[in-house]
């Protein structure tokens, strides 16, 4: 090789101080290949970046490093070396079975004739093929340049893409903590990946203390702590921030706090995100692999401010369904036929949860259903409680006006355009209604019950029996099991049995943590 050794940047890549460097793996069983390259880009910069060279002397060897590093940006892989394929087969085993599709692989033959170059890069994926004798020291110069730019391209994309993956996924179902964590999550890595793959990212609030028991009772809590995070800061979500920080990282979050600022330090930066609703929260950003420039800063003020308008928006909308979600609990035991001390709705809850989750519902649908249930007996409020609470034989006309109370409770839900107040209605129409066919009001048999429906039927029997009724004294676990297998194909719909009896301990422990009061039984 007879080129210049010195290479000079070009003008199309902006001046800008990164940190960091690019690893290049040689793979050539020539230690004179390694020695030679790693002269020609002695002084190779890129974007502020230089060269961190690994060097493998076989195939398997290659393989080795891949498996050490996972950032490796540009393999120069010789073919032929401890067999004629070696090369190749290192290249199918980058892309086929560890998956890896960002490194670039540059293959460096010195007999061409024998692995044809368009066969090669049709069926292996590879990214350039050259002959070592015409890889000279400018044009080795060219291909690695040319390959670390479509690295860096491709590794920030994919940042892009997977942080919004994260929001995507998150926003089927924001209003749960952990998606609401997820979405957060999604937001930082998309700014992280815009800066230039910020190594670790957390989004550092007051909110999450808001969720607590101390904050629910009124008492104050303006501690920070890591609501979401990714790289070093993705295991420790909910920690507090003076935790999961070294001292001086805590003193800048403070400051940008207390100042209500964006603060820049060597490869970091935290910035303050204002809101209208707390006490405002903190993108934090480290590990970043440049300095950031006029245009970076503008982009992270936008950014923070826009997230935290979101968080808000969404907290805002999270209340709200609280809310909701307490005026039902509210109401089906103001309504309920127990009598103060019964936890009866609440259990039916509960277990309808472990139930709809444990045999595959989705999330939507176990979330309505856990409030809807609480109204199935809203019926009951149309019924005299001397009846209901009647510990002797009833009479025809009693039974005549208890089973009333299904339709009454369909009648007082139904017309509602929002679908859990429409399933509350089908639920207290079905929820007597038999597997069989010999339930009531309209005798539905077999699946043309509602799902929900057959759960609701099997829960609010169990509860029934392993509870203390003003009638009846709580039976033992093994009769009421006895009981709902004797029924299982009559009564109650076989699969939701067979579930109920396999998993009965949490059945049980649901049971326990939710105890009716000594004066209610």
């Amino acid at each position: 090789m007879n080129d210049d050794l010195l290479f000079i940047e070009e003008d199309d890549d902006p001046e800008v101080e990164e940190f960091g460097s690019w690893k290049v793996l040689i793979v050539d069983d020539e230690p004179e290949v390694h020695a030679i390259t790693r002269l020609a880009l002695n002084d190779f910069v890129l974007n502020g970046k230089t060269l961190t060279f690994i060097s493998a002397y076989s195939g398997e060897e290659a393989k080795a490093c891949f498996r050490e590093h996972n950032d490796i940006a540009v393999v120069l892989l010789d073919v032929v070396m401890e067999t004629d394929e070696a090369g190749l087969e290192v290249a199918n085993y980058i892309r086929n079975e560890l998956e890896n599709h960002f490194t670039r692989i540059i293959l460096r033959t010195g007999q061409p004739g024998q692995v044809p170059e368009k066969e090669v890069i049709i069926n292996y994926d590879i990214n350039d093929y050259k002959s070592k004798t015409e890889l000279t020291s400018q044009k080795l110069f060219t291909v690695v340049i040319a390959a670390l730019r479509s690295y860096r391209d491709i590794t920030v994309i994919e940042e892009n893409r997977a942080g919004l993956e994260k929001i995507i996924d998150a926003s089927v179902d924001l209003f749960s903590a952990h998606s609401l964590e997820k979405f957060m999550q999604g937001i930082i890595q998309q700014l992280a990946s815009i800066l230039g793959c910020a190594k670790d990212a957390a989004y550092i609030t007051t909110a999450v203390a808001a969720t607590s028991d101390a904050q629910s009772k009124g008492e104050k809590n303006d501690e920070l702590y890591v609501f979401a995070g990714n790289g070093e800061y993705a295991d420790k979500e909910g920690i507090p921030l003076k935790n999961a920080v070294s001292d001086a990282q805590y003193a800048l979050c403070k400051q940008a706090m207390e100042k209500r600022e964006i603060v820049y330090a060597e490869d970091h930066v935290v910035a303050y995100c204002n809101s209208k609703t707390q006490e405002g929260a903190l993108l934090y950003l480290s590990g970043l692999p440049r300095r950031l420039g006029e245009n970076d800063k503008h982009l992270v003020r936008r950014f923070s401010n826009s997230v935290q308008l979101a968080f808000d928006n969404v907290l805002k909308t999270m209340d709200l369904e609280k809310t909701q979600r307490e005026i039902v609990e509210r109401l089906s035991k103001a309504m309920d036929y127990d009598e103060p001390g019964s936890l009866h709705a609440t259990r039916m809850s509960e277990m309808a949860e472990l139930m709809a989750s444990g045999i595959g519902m989705s999330d939507q649908e176990i979330r309505r259903l856990k409030q809807a249930i609480q109204l199935h007996d809203v019926g009951n409020s149309q019924v005299p409680q001397t009846i209901l609470r009647k510990n002797t034989p009833l009479s025809d006309d009693e039974v005549f006006a208890i089973r009333q109370h299904a339709e009454f409770g369909y009648q007082i839900l139904k017309g509602s355009s929002r679908p859990t107040i429409q399933l509350a209605a089908t639920l207290a129409r079905e929820h007597h209604e038999r597997w069989d066919g010999k339930g009531y009001p309209e005798g539905l048999s077999g699946k043309n019950i509602l799902l929900q429906s057959r759960i609701a039927a099997l829960l609010d029997t169990f509860d029934a029996l392993i509870n203390g009724r003003p009638y009846k004294a709580p039976w033992p676990i093994d009769k009421v099991i006895g009981v709902l297998k004797e029924e299982s194909g009559r009564h109650f719909d076989p699969a939701l049995v067979n579930y109920l009896v396999a998993n009965i301990s949490g059945f049980e422990a649901i049971q326990h943590k939710y105890p009716d009061t000594p004066d209610y039984v």
